[in-house]
């Protein structure tokens, strides 16, 4: 009796389509939330805080961004990365020529300025698709690092080329910057983060989200409908690169305190994709589910060789970590192609017909 929909009843269309309409499951996603914000500033030590709880929100956001585009419509991309390279270098730049300017509008710009490169680079998805599309989008990891570590306007001429983020308040509190609370930078972040996956849940769930779909699952049936293939693919192009991009603008401002070309390689990119695809594809849920997996996995072995008293080389760890990740990916695209976040939905499935779990 612990997960049940009996007795739950809707009168009105609205209440149907509502965005959780079983009760435990409003409750539950209000309380982690409300979990979130008011009690782990409190009991988290700055290390999670700083070193975990940070980069995992961070990731979630830009794993969101690749799930619009690679799970919901169906286009592979590998310049995730260069993505949110766009949008943590012409945030900074935004803000820097701006200095009064609010830093939630400075990272919403680098935001944007990356959505529009990624409807560019968007554009030949009309045409190509599949292993094709993947190339182009590679080639757009390699020329926009390439041009954003050439060209050093996008830095302001810094001498080192790796500017530092500069420092900005949000209600009297410094929220980026070397001199920030970690406590503030984790609450900015955790609100981006909370705002925009419910955007992006409510996106997926409209008529935008079903043209998506339809593109992904058959694009000639979905166009004999009435659905123009062009918007739609670059509209899912330039969504998922404004998440990327924020991102990225968070990644650069929140985490690392400087923007930095190495922070968005070919690896960063590769990194989400695995978190998408161990996740669940076309899941908000699996995007959280994948970051975290992901990002904590390297933690837990590193501590679980110490806890075991075993005298391990931090390479041999980081060569572990690349058989696992291979496993658990060939796992889920052979037995669970939806991921850890179909999983999840199986266990409430049992739960509903427990003790008579099928």
């Amino acid at each position: 009796m612990f997960y049940r929909e009996a007795g739950v009843f809707k009168t009105t269309y609205s209440d149907d389509m509502a965005l959780l309409p079983i009760p435990l499951d409003k409750f539950f996603v209000l309380s982690v939330i409300a979990f979130m914000v008011l009690v782990v500033p409190f009991i988290a030590s700055e290390y999670w805080l700083e070193s975990i709880l940070i980069p995992v929100l961070i990731l979630s956001l830009a794993a969101i961004g690749l799930n619009i585009l690679t799970g919901y419509a169906g286009q592979l991309s590998l310049g995730t990365g260069a993505f949110m390279a766009a949008g943590a270098y012409l945030g900074y730049k935004f803000v820097t020529a701006f200095p009064d300017i609010n830093i939630v509008v400075g990272v919403l710009v680098g935001g944007l300025a990356s959505a529009m490169i990624g409807a560019v680079f968007g554009a030949p998805s009309l045409r190509i698709k599949g292993f094709y599309l993947a190339v182009t989008t590679l080639a757009a990891q390699f020329f926009l690092i390439w041009l954003f570590t050439k060209q050093p306007w996008f830095v302001n001429y810094s001498i080192s080329g790796v500017p530092t983020a500069p420092p900005r308040e949000i209600f009297g509190f410094l929220v980026t910057g070397a001199e920030s609370n970690e406590t503030a930078r984790y609450l900015f972040v955790l609100s981006f983060v909370i705002v925009f996956a419910l955007i992006a849940r409510n996106l997926t769930r409209g008529r935008i989200g079903r043209s998506w779909m339809a593109i992904r699952d058959m694009d000639i049936a979905a166009e004999l409908i009435g659905i123009k293939p062009l918007q739609t693919k670059l509209s899912a192009f330039a969504i998922s690169s404004f998440y990327c991009g924020m991102a990225g603008a968070l990644w650069a401002f929140c985490y690392i305190n400087i923007v930095e070309p190495s922070a968005f390689d070919i690896n960063r990119s590769f990194q989400i994709l695995f978190m998408i695809i161990i996740g669940g594809l076309g899941s908000i849920l699996g995007s959280f589910l994948g970051a975290a997996f992901i990002f904590t996995l390297p933690i837990f072995l590193n501590n679980a060789a110490t806890g075991l008293g075993l005298e391990v080389s931090t390479a041999l760890i980081r060569h572990v970590e690349f058989m696992i990740f291979g496993a658990m990916i060939i796992f889920f695209l052979i037995v669970e192609p939806h991921g850890l976040a179909r999983m999840w939905s199986i266990a409430k499935e049992k739960l509903r017909m427990w003790p008579f779990p099928y």
